[in-house]
């Protein structure tokens, strides 16, 4: 029998949630989906963040050319973009009980891009954040592999070219999912649960805000973030 390996093909998103890392974290390889079309007013270019006036968007400015422009082929068109989305978060988080730790990387990082591609960005933050936080899974591109014909078809090739033996997926597909495919080519499907992550203390007060960036947790929690997370080992006892 060959040894098991999980696998996770989702677009890529900028800054994204703790769910989006602890899916990373529970997969062998996480597969960045990026030939998929661009969708706007998503979270391909966009996400969260808590600040003293509540919650706020950071949106990164793209051009969509066509409706058929895929993820991978989208472009940012302010060249000031990254220097004003650093100053904000660093205004909103300044006072972060952690911040101080990862301020260094995350502005080096922010000062330092030097591509106008919207998925090469999301991936230069997402792989970073990644290292902070020790997860060590390998990340790839849907255009490493070769993709079949098919919405569902499409996700069994990518497992299979990857050795997968498991399919790893968000709840969110449960509507569309044809898992009977994935059954007839051996594979297994499992879900993630985003339901019941624990609260930790978050800046800024007022109601606790789950689906922010997170870099909310790890500005607020530093080094013990993968506690208030679902797939690490050194989860808080309930």
């Amino acid at each position: 029998m060959p040894d098991s390996k999980k696998v996770a093909i989702i677009q890529s998103n900028y800054i994204p949630w703790k769910g989006y890392f602890d899916i990373i974290n529970a997969v062998d390889e996480f597969i960045l989906y990026d030939e998929m079309q661009y969708t706007k007013n998503d979270w391909r270019n966009r996400n969260k963040i808590k600040t003293n006036q509540g919650v706020a968007w950071l949106t990164i400015p793209v051009r969509q050319e066509t409706l058929q422009q895929r993820i991978d082929e989208t472009l940012i068109f302010d060249e000031k973009w990254a220097l004003k989305h650093w100053r904000t978060l660093a205004q909103a988080y300044a006072k972060a009980p952690h911040f101080k730790i990862y301020k260094d990387t995350f502005e080096a990082l922010y000062t330092g891009l030097d591509t106008r591609y919207l998925s090469q960005i999301n991936f230069a933050l997402i792989q970073t954040t990644c290292q902070l936080l020790g997860i060590t899974t390998k990340l790839s591109w849907s255009s490493d592999y070769e993709l079949g014909e098919g919405k569902t078809e499409r996700l069994v090739k990518l497992v299979q070219d990857a050795g997968g033996t498991e399919y790893v997926s968000g709840p969110a597909a449960r509507g569309y999912l044809e898992t009977e495919l994935f059954e007839q080519a051996g594979l297994q499907v499992s879900w993630m649960d985003y339901d019941n992550y624990p609260e930790y203390p978050q800046l800024h007060g007022g109601p606790f805000e789950h689906g922010v960036s997170m870099l909310d947790l790890l500005f607020n929690m530093g080094p013990e973030a993968p506690q208030y997370m679902k797939t690490f080992a050194n989860q808080l006892s309930s």
